[in-house]
């Protein structure tokens, strides 16, 4: 077996997540050794523009000096701790007094996990506890939307309201999915976008009286659907559900695994669709990619109340292993200070019109349905006929196929459904932006000329 080319032995030993096998079977798996700025290099030498920030996260980059440098430092300082029994490193503890400063909330607390998704399970068991704690026991139920991404641990996915979860027999019971706030797709004939938001709002609102609102945890919303294809919210949605929620005092959190620190434009998502959320779910961009890190951000009200319920037994039974480790809180705090510090968030800010103008143009291809998007978060819809939104048939696989002569170019973009994603590293300068319009633009032309 030791004469296995990379490909072969990637396929000989690993099971893939999240991947289109007729592709790797077709085309081998693409064995990565190294990146340089927004680039990533493969085991054959070629090289690639990584328009997709690894997933979302690689904000900086593949080799940051700063975040390397701080990493390094930290190895070498104190390598690893937990934040067990009332014991934590001080990287940990900085970094959770960063984290409430650089959150819309003036205080609250912050409770660490490994990834997106354990941060989502978590808040759901916390809201759970809280809520038993306060003699509530029943209010266990969650609310999301269809096309929502909040994870892939059974609570988490159970959360998200995309079908292939239904091959592990999720939802789990009490997972309620509404309607995808998707005014292009899901919009009726002849309803203005207001009349869409409204029609959203009274959805939630009727699910609440159906099912009762003493039985309802909470409301999880992502402030632009990354997973389910970069979706922006309809025009006042959020203006419109928030209210409903606070008469029926359930809980919004807002997740910013994807949105947060500087994707949509502003540090957090909520801040760039302007409402106020209980409780922020951070991940990816918190570490900038170089730590498996998420974390539950609470708001004053949940933070209160949270730890009168935890006082009532005198601790809350839960947490991970290397939950809080010293290594990746040092890697946060200068990933934060790198995005909102040193020109990260400011380049994102200056070129995303830049950003935008480009793919319009791009979008003027005839099998462009919608360009959608905001900051650095966009997605480019296919359909085979315009006028009618008609998407291609399923069999021909169209956004996988712009995907792989994408990479065949040299250029590295995420197909979701037959949506074409991109979210490139906010370190991407203006000849890299051009560089990755022209082969986009070129692998369209050609998938389009094969399939429409």
């Amino acid at each position: 077996m030791t004469d296995l080319s990379w490909e072969q032995k990637a396929d000989a030993y690993s099971l893939y997540g999240f991947t289109d096998l007729p592709s790797v079977h077709d085309r081998g798996a693409v064995v990565v050794t190294h990146g340089e700025g927004p680039y990533i290099f493969d085991t054959q030498g070629r090289k690639y523009l990584d328009a997709n920030s690894g997933l979302w996260n690689m904000v900086a980059g593949f080799d940051h000096p700063g975040l390397i440098a701080a990493a390094q430092a930290q190895y070498a300082r104190f390598s690893g701790y937990h934040a067990f029994f009332g014991r934590m490193s001080d990287q940990t503890v900085l970094l959770s007094e960063k984290l409430v400063e650089v959150s819309p909330f003036d205080r609250g607390r912050v409770f660490y996990t490994n990834s997106g998704s354990e941060a989502n399970d978590t808040m759901v068991k916390m809201l759970w506890f809280l809520h038993a704690a306060e003699g509530k026991p029943q209010r266990r139920k969650i609310l999301t939307r269809m096309n929502a991404y909040h994870g892939v641990t059974a609570v988490s996915a159970s959360m998200t309201g995309k079908p292939y979860n239904s091959v592990f027999g999720l939802p789990l019971p009490g997972f309620i999915h509404l309607s995808c706030p998707h005014y292009w797709r899901f919009g009726q004939e002849g309803e203005t976008e207001e009349q869409f938001t409204a029609r959203m709002a009274a959805e939630l609102e009727a699910t609440i009286l159906k099912e009762g609102a003493d039985t309802i945890a909470a409301f999880f919303a992502e402030p632009v659907m990354g997973a389910g294809g970069v979706i922006p919210p309809s025009k006042g949605y959020f203006q419109a559900v928030a209210p409903i929620l606070r008469k029926y005092g359930i809980p919004l959190i807002s997740d910013e695994v994807i949105c947060g620190f500087g994707r949509t434009g502003n540090t957090w998502g909520c801040e760039t669709y302007d409402f106020m959320p209980d409780a922020i779910i951070s991940s990816k961009n918190l570490t900038a990619g170089l730590f498996p890190m998420g974390t539950v951000i609470l708001g004053p009200d949940l933070a209160d109340r949270m730890q009168a319920a935890v006082e009532t037994i005198e601790e809350f039974p839960h947490g991970f292993t290397a939950s809080g480790h010293p290594v990746g809180c040092a890697i946060a705090l200068k990933a934060i200070d790198v995005v909102m510090n040193e020109g990260l968030a400011e380049n994102v800010n200056r070129l995303a019109p830049r950003l935008e103008a480009g793919l319009a143009e791009i979008a003027q291809n005839p099998n462009i349905g919608e360009l959608r998007g905001v900051g650095y978060m966009w997605a480019l819809e296919a359909v085979k006929d315009r006028a009618t939104k008609t998407p291609f048939d399923g069999s021909l696989s169209v956004s996988e196929r712009i995907a792989n002569t994408c990479t065949d170019m040299g250029l590295i973009c995420r197909p979701l459904g037959q949506s074409v994603v991109l979210c490139p590293p906010f370190i991407l300068t203006e000849p890299q932006m051009d560089e990755m319009f022209e082969k986009l633009d070129k692998a369209l032309k050609k998938v389009f000329a094969e399939v429409a």
